[in-house]
């Protein structure tokens, strides 16, 4: 943690800057938090608790306590300075009521008070009384307890003394608005991720969290050797390439660079980035300065030890690789309300020159690890030619990005994308079907000829080779980037809005989605980051007594309806095998039709979990899958 007690100022009423009021965020709550769903409910917390993290990178704080109560409050207590209470000048009010009432105040905007801060641009803690029926804040500073009290974002009374106390910190207690939030219930392991992973990012932060509800479950998470400690865990389903793990520390201008990255031996490349804790999904100038770093340090090196020219892309240099970038600066630009993208053009420059600087050491001091990386490297370069050259003598009948439509595929006649769906069926037999039942307007269908080949498994250019993968590109209408920017995905193009994946309810039925599953969150992300991912859920039983007939889902829908219908006696149950063994009509009545049908949309809860969950599930590594199985069997359903 980075304390600098001697540069920050004291942190007073007039360190409190206040821009605008606050009746906005009541009015249009998802501009400011994403939404009114799971995923808002929760940002509210991590707000509350970006604020107290903010006390401990400014290094007056090493304690926070998270507790979800009872009766739909949470508390968020730490032990920093505390929010100031004395009068502000230009308000007229306590600078405690500025802050929590007034949109884009906080000490975070008067750079003596904080040196780097989450959070939504000092929207956050207002943020969070303006989206609550009731808050109410305690302040231990300087000596003494003070309190106020808040409804939907409005002070109930001037801040008041309750007494005299030795603690020092900020304890709010607030429960969310039941009139603008869809659900009021907490998911412990959301937060619990969270704060496991600001653990990482904070290392010698102890957080607490307590869950009252029904069976009462505390934890404590601390992390002494931080992203070193936290790419041990994001990789351990690998096998390492390399014996060490590379460290990289360094601050220059203002902005404090931190890095841990190794190599292991798959194919993939995973980059977690973050600035001032928050996970920067979508990258920005921090991770192109790394990766700019990476390339020109490998490339130099490596073609002054080379007695023949190879040449190489970026891509050849992170292969294999996997790395957490954490940055803190003290004036972050995030293109868009989400802050998933940093723009300030300086962090790039600032990161390019210490990862650059680093490497070279490391290059240097390892020549073990040297010659493993450099080793993957060529290797890499030369699969990846071989694979042009074999693609420039083959001419290939439907390749990623062309716009001829696989013969395979049976369209929709509608045209525009917002109205349209394709099902992606398990095989021709269930295409066929499928094809039959299907309204011909809107619904398109592409049978896929048994199991997809295992994109976490393979190597790049042999996944882009594959027949049944092409055609899943070229159906949807996406398309990749060139050799230097693989992993950019244009979706202008995207032909359906809703992706549906059908496969048998059986084991295999279950392997092949997981298939299709891990090559769009590997390679087609944004697809399941807009919401384009749907799971078909056909039924498990046909019930029949007489000219009487019902369909089960599972096993307790079964004995319900057999017990509507009295009993057993009489009944026939046909237990569903396949969707071969529906006719269209039936496809059509229970899985196809938009007035009946159950999707389940596939989102991502937790990209890093998502990632270890596929890793496990689809990777080399086969006593990790048999654990996870193991302990994962009795619910039968995993939600990325």
């Amino acid at each position: 943690m980075n304390k600098k007690h001697n540069t920050i100022k004291d942190y007073t009423a007039d360190s409190i800057q206040s821009l605008e009021g606050i009746e906005h965020i009541r009015l249009r709550p998802s501009m400011y938090i994403g939404d009114v769903g799971i995923r808002g409910l929760h940002h509210l917390v991590y707000e509350v608790i970006d604020n107290s993290v903010d006390e401990a990178l400014a290094g007056f704080c090493n304690k926070i306590w998270v507790t979800i109560h009872k009766n739909g409050f949470i508390t968020v207590l730490d032990n920093g300075r505390g929010i100031p209470i004395d009068l502000h000048k230009k308000e007229g009010i306590s600078a405690l009521e500025v802050v929590m009432t007034k949109i884009g105040a906080g000490g975070k905007f008067d750079k003596n008070s904080y040196k780097v801060s989450g959070g939504l641009h000092g929207v956050g803690i207002s943020c969070v009384n303006a989206l609550s029926e009731k808050l109410i804040v305690t302040i231990y500073r300087n000596g003494k307890i003070y309190q106020q009290e808040y409804f939907k974002g409005k002070s109930l009374y001037p801040v008041k003394c309750l007494g005299k106390t030795n603690m020092r910190g900020t304890k709010i207690y607030y429960l969310a608005d039941h009139s603008i939030f869809n659900s009021i219930i907490y998911h412990y392991e959301i937060l619990a991720n969270r704060l496991k992973e600001l653990s990482f990012l904070n290392k010698g932060l102890s957080l607490f969290l307590k869950d009252e509800r029904e069976n009462v479950k505390e934890e404590y998470f601390f992390s002494k050797n931080g992203l070193k400690e936290y790419l041990s865990i994001l990789d351990k389903n690998h096998e390492s390439l390399t014996k060490n793990v590379l460290v990289i520390e360094g601050e220059k201008d203002n902005t404090i660079v931190e890095i841990a990255m190794q190599y292991n031996t798959s194919f993939q490349e995973k980059i977690y980035s973050y600035v001032n804790n928050i996970n920067t999904y979508e990258g920005g100038t921090h991770l192109s300065g790394f990766r700019r770093a990476l390339t020109r340090t490998f490339k130099k090196y490596v073609e002054g030890i080379l007695s023949h020219k190879i040449e190489f892309t970026g891509d050849d240099f992170r292969e294999g690789i996997t790395a957490i970038l954490s940055v803190r600066v003290m004036s972050p630009q995030f293109e868009g309300q989400t802050k998933t993208k940093l723009s300030n053009h300086e962090v790039g420059g600032v990161v390019d020159k210490i990862v650059g600087d680093a490497l070279y050491s490391y290059l240097e001091e390892h020549p073990s690890d040297r010659k493993k990386i450099f080793d993957k490297i060529i290797l890499s370069a030369k699969a990846r030619q071989a694979a042009k050259k074999a693609r420039e003598l083959i001419q290939k009948k439907s390749p990623i990005n062309s716009s001829i439509l696989p013969g395979k595929l049976s369209d929709c006649s509608f045209n525009n994308p917002e109205n349209c769906e394709i099902y992606l069926v398990e095989g021709d037999s269930a295409g066929g079907t499928a094809k039959q039942g299907r309204d011909r307007n809107f619904q398109a269908i592409l049978p896929l000829r048994g199991k997809i080949l295992n994109v976490e498994k393979a190597i790049q250019y042999k996944i882009f080779e594959n027949e049944e993968i092409k055609n899943i590109f070229t159906s949807l209408g996406v398309s990749i980037g060139t050799e230097e920017d693989q992993k950019m995905l244009n979706i202008k193009k995207l032909r359906y809005n809703k992706i549906i994946i059908m496969t048998d309810a059986d084991i295999d039925g279950s392997h092949i989605s997981t298939l299709i599953l891990t090559l769009f969150f590997r390679y087609m992300k944004p697809l399941i980051e807009k919401g384009h991912i749907y799971i078909a859920t056909p039924p498990l039983y046909f019930i029949r007594k007489g000219n009487h007939s019902q369909y089960a889902w599972n096993d307790q829908e079964r004995e319900v309806i057999v017990n509507q219908l009295g009993g057993r006696k009489s009944i026939n149950i046909q237990r569903y095998k396949g969707l071969g063994e529906m006719n269209a009509e039936q496809l059509w009545e229970t899985t196809m039709n938009p007035k009946k049908r159950t999707l389940r949309q596939v989102n991502i809860d937790d990209d890093s979990e998502a990632d270890k969950i596929f890793s496990i599930l689809m990777g080399d590594e086969v006593p990790p899958r048999r654990n996870f199985i193991e302990k994962n069997a009795i619910h039968a359903k995993i939600d990325v």
